[in-house]
């Protein structure tokens, strides 16, 4: 069965229900699909992914999402939720979404830890904690919103010196399919801290997290680019180069095909290159030795690695910010021989033919493997490698051809993926993302504080347990 292709899902038809006395209930507002907000609330970043709701909740605090909740649980319908829209999936919204966008509380304490509302982004948290020397476990891009990454679990650019976002959660406010606003710590229930700390929805709508933040106010760092053609060796050579890294770094490399448009940099734009990413926490001169030894692979075209504030670590990834329509699964890998890395160049390098935008490979190990303080539904540990490939939804070979990179893989897929890259839409991408006893405390949980079924995602998990 294709990797890239999604159940499709279209959000079940409803009676005739009014949502006025729902309205009337809120801070902020109710929308159907005839009103003017109601495309601005539902659409995600993703454009190719349809979401299309009976109704969405702008909620503007905690208690506008309870009432959403629990005027669902009243006329049996099933809630869905959506923030900045990253990581949707088909049938995510169910009968009744609930826009949390604008819960965007942002609180850094100077201590070293962080309270935020479940529509924040990285970018505010980066910009808070600097003064202080301090930043938080984001992801690579400080455009993806704080609670759906963190509750994916959250691998960033430092996930080898610092492990995963997850891991350094302290709370979560949630609200419950029972329409219960509950506070989840290590010792106050429990149940929901772990399940919601790699769990995405499937238990709950986050409207807040606490989590801590670390010291490090500058990185050594950025990308070095090279020519398609040089792909091959540089690739061979990142292989040991990054086997030996100490964990001050986190690396990765891309396979860009960039279009030839005027913000591209020209070096980049209209033609195959390498980037290697390098984010080194340690002392800068080091760092930079250490890439030196890659930059002596090859010619390279464009170098951007520097020492650098750490509010500047959105340049390391460089990931797009506008939505777009893409397609864009992932797989996990044990391991990344020269063989490996020899198939995945025949069916996606220079002169292969491939329509994908990037292909990404990042390396994992360090804190990433080691198991957290509390343990949580982020069961991935063991995980080398991840494999990440993007193509335009337009483009009807980008599919196909994605089949065709993980068929490649094969032999190193270790039938996993990270709950942000694949999250659990059906009964196959739950087994992907979530081992069987994880699945069976998120069914457990979901009986035990949604009853009725109202979570949607919640579901596919319940659904799969009996």
């Amino acid at each position: 069965m294709s990797l890239t292709t999604h159940t499709t899902v279209t959000e079940t038809a409803i009676p005739e229900i009014s949502f006025e006395p729902l309205g009337a209930r809120l801070t902020g507002a109710v929308h159907t699909p005839d009103d003017p907000r109601y495309d601005e609330l539902v659409s995600p970043w993703n454009l190719a992914v349809p979401v299309r709701p009976a109704a969405v909740v702008d909620a503007r605090t905690a208690d506008d999402v309870v009432e959403a909740v629990r005027f669902a649980r009243a006329h049996g319908l099933t809630t869905g939720v959506q923030a900045t829209g990253h990581g949707a999936i088909p049938g995510i919204a169910g009968h009744l979404l609930v826009a949390t966008k604008a819960l965007d509380e942002v609180t850094v304490h100077p201590e070293g830890w962080a309270r935020v509302g479940a529509g924040a982004k990285w970018l505010p948290v980066i910009e808070a904690a600097a003064p202080y020397g301090l930043a938080p476990l984001n992801g690579s891009s400080s455009d993806v919103g704080i609670v759906g990454y963190t509750t994916g679990g959250g691998v960033g650019p430092m996930a080898r010196t610092y492990g995963i976002a997850a891991d350094r959660v302290r709370a979560f406010d949630v609200v419950t399919g029972d329409g219960m606003l509950r506070r989840a710590t290590p010792t106050e229930h429990p149940d929901l801290f772990f399940a919601l700390r790699g769990g995405k929805g499937n238990v709950g709508i986050v409207t807040a997290v606490e989590f801590d933040l670390i010291h490090q106010p500058s990185f050594y760092g950025g990308a070095i680019y090279f020519d398609g053609v040089d792909a091959a060796r540089v690739i061979d050579r990142w292989r040991d180069w990054s086997e030996a890294l100490p964990e001050q770094a986190t690396t990765s490399f891309v396979l860009f095909q960039l279009p030839p448009l005027p913000e591209i940099p020209p070096p980049l734009a209209g033609k195959m290159t390498l980037g290697v990413r390098f984010l080194w926490t340690g002392e800068p001169e080091e760092g930079a030795r250490l890439l030196n030894e890659l930059r002596a692979v090859a010619p390279v075209i464009l170098d951007d690695a520097a020492l650098k504030p750490y509010t500047a670590v959105d340049s390391v990834h460089a990931d797009p910010v506008d939505p777009m329509p893409v397609i864009d699964p992932a797989i996990l890998l044990s391991d990344f021989p020269a063989e490996a890395a020899e198939m995945l160049l025949a069916v996606a390098g220079y002169g292969s033919g491939s329509p994908q935008v990037m292909i990404e490979v990042r390396q994992l190990g360090g804190a990433y493997a080691r198991e957290p303080e509390h343990p949580n539904a982020f069961d991935h540990r063991d995980a080398k490698f991840s494999l990440l490939v993007v193509g335009m939804a337009p483009d009807p070979r980008s599919a196909p051809h994605a089949d065709l990179v993980f068929a490649a893989m094969a032999d190193w897929d270790n039938g996993r993926v990270w709950p942000n890259f694949g999250p659990a839409h059906d009964a196959r991408s739950a087994r992907r993302a979530y081992d069987e006893a994880t699945l069976q405390r998120f069914a457990e949980i979901n009986r035990r504080y949604d009853p009725d079924g109202v979570l949607n995602i919640g579901r596919y998990t319940r659904e799969l347990v009996r």
